[in-house]
């Protein structure tokens, strides 16, 4: 007789199959889970059959994300919204076929009004040689020694090395060059890969990385000669909260700090290191105030504030001291409650804080009341990359955008959803080296370009589209938006209760010219 199929080997005469091996697994695993397993009911009371259970539940979020969620279900963002930028940032495709199939009755549905005269791009306009020429419309810090005009409104969010891989650093950064961004550090501090290309908002927390002392404190010394060595730094951001996590300190575990995220943070590797809830630089709004100006004065720099937004009246002061002293932040970045993070308690990540549109909307309102809209950059941050979404910030007043997971998705973000533990698949957030290494920088530099190219060309074209040469040109009775279930759209100044000030705008051509404008696009 012919040995079977499944015969491993003989002992004594008697033939060992695989059905055996695997009838002895099982059994050794039916015995684990009745007579030594403690923790889990489930196995105790349903031995072997239990594991299918936990087994679905670890797999479910990627059976819901390939299998049963449809195009528009999914948070925080839906498969439609991330094919689009999938697309943008491999230069295929990126249109629909057969109409939106969106329910343009839902809530919150915007409508950009178009013009009946689309604005017509003449001959040696900026935009006929680059379709995606987009510099900020307003100089950040006019009375500063270094002021700094971004060549792109849209620009990098604070997003740290630590959260993010090295490789993930490198090739935003590098993509940001060649698309001719900015890139914010994130409150990690300055890294090699954040020094490849483009220019750099250096940002920094409570913990004060890469300009701290021994014991935690903010160093002015350390920032000047980070400045000094680092010129392509243009700006700098204090972060007093983030949308996601605001007014709750960051943990990086120290099985993460290795030497080199040590030596750029300032702290000891190996050790956890907490971020406290508040900075330890200055107290209260005039402290703000005062610290701001020391730094821009010490640096030359342009100096703003990050923030989620809750209550309103330390903001009310900031703008009435701000007004009486004739000084300040050059620019304030509001960061949306539905801004991502690498990590945060759910409590915090669905409750504390508002959204970008109230947000925004209430903090613009303060500062026109006295009479500083003219004078700060406003940035917008909360899920706010794509262009349609865009255009509704600077119809509301903002002056950039800021875009984070956004910016991940173009480099091979898969939403996994793995940040907080370390483990995403596509190397992006995580420092195993084993998982970074399928990301490789070259390629996914270019798809960050892409991405951001394809993001203002787009925007600007939704622009023309209105009769306007500029997003920043947009007034707040150019978007519409669904004010319930039941059909029934209002422009945003009548829903928010102020008018949008003009942003002062000559031209194109005018912006180009600037002698404060960022760096140049790199070649691809």
């Amino acid at each position: 007789m012919a040995p079977s199929l499944f015969a491993l080997f003989t002992v004594a005469g008697f033939t060992i199959t695989w059905w055996m091996i695997l009838l002895f697994l099982i059994l050794i695993v039916f015995i684990h889970d009745v007579f030594i397993n403690r923790k889990h009911t489930i196995l105790r009371n349903f031995p072997v059959v239990g594991h299918i259970r936990y087994l679905l539940e670890r797999v479910g979020p990627e059976l819901r994300q390939y299998i049963v969620a449809n195009n528009r279900e999914e948070l925080p963002f839906n498969r439609s919204q991330r094919s689009w930028i999938y697309a943008s940032a491999k230069k295929e495709n990126n249109y629909e076929g057969f109409g939106s199939d969106q329910d343009q009755s839902a809530t919150n549905y915007l409508f950009v009004k178009p013009d009946l005269f689309p604005y017509a791009i003449a001959e040696g306009h900026p935009n006929k040689k680059e379709k995606d020429f987009l510099p900020c419309a307003k100089v950040i810090g006019p009375k500063r020694k270094r002021p700094f005009r971004p060549r792109s409104v849209i620009n990098i969010s604070a997003m740290s090395y630590g959260s993010l891989s090295a490789p993930a650093i490198e090739s935003l950064n590098r993509g940001a060059g060649i698309a001719g961004c900015y890139h914010n550090t994130g409150e990690g501090g300055l890294s090699p890969y954040h020094s490849t290309g483009s220019d750099v908002c250096f940002h920094f927390g409570t913990g004060y990385f890469g300009v701290r002392t021994e014991d935690g404190n903010f160093s002015m010394e350390k920032m000047k000669q980070l400045v000094t060595d680092n010129p392509f730094v243009r700006m700098i951001e204090v972060k007093l909260s983030q949308g996601a996590k605001p007014g709750k300190g960051g943990v990086l575990p120290g099985k993460k700090i290795d030497a080199e995220i040590a030596a750029i943070r300032g702290v000891e590797m190996g050790k956890d290191v907490i971020s406290p809830a508040y900075h330890k630089a200055f107290e209260g709004v005039q402290g703000l105030i005062d610290f701001v100006e020391k730094i821009a004065e010490e640096t030359g720099l342009p100096v703003g504030i990050k923030s989620a937004v809750g209550k309103l009246e330390m903001w009310d002061e900031l703008a009435r001291l701000m007004v009486e002293q004739g000084k300040g932040p050059d620019f304030i970045s509001i960061d949306g409650g539905e801004g991502g993070t690498g990590a945060a308690p759910p409590a915090f990540a669905h409750h504390v804080s508002l959204p970008f549109l109230y947000a925004f909307s209430e903090i613009y309102r303060i500062f026109q009341e006295h009479g500083l809209e003219k004078d700060v950059v406003f940035i917008g941050s909360g899920k706010l990359g794509f262009p349609s979404k865009a255009a509704m910030a600077f119809a509301l007043g903002v002056d950039m955008i800021h875009v984070a997971r956004e910016a991940m998705l173009s480099i091979g973000c898969i939403q996994a959803q793995k940040c907080h533990d370390n483990s995403c698949p596509a190397g992006v957030a995580t420092q195993k080296k084993w998982l970074q290494r399928g990301l490789d920088v070259n390629d996914k530099s270019h798809r960050a370009a892409n991405y951001f190219m394809v993001f203002r060309k787009e925007l600007l074209e939704i622009t023309h589209a209105a009769g306007y040469e500029h997003p920043a040109q947009f007034t707040m009775q150019d978007i519409k938006m669904n004010t319930s279930d039941y059909y029934q759209s209002k422009n945003l100044n009548e829903i928010f209760g102020y008018q949008k000030t003009s942003v002062p705008f000559s031209s194109m051509a005018a912006l180009q010219a600037c002698e404060h404008l960022g760096a140049a696009k790199k070649e691809v």
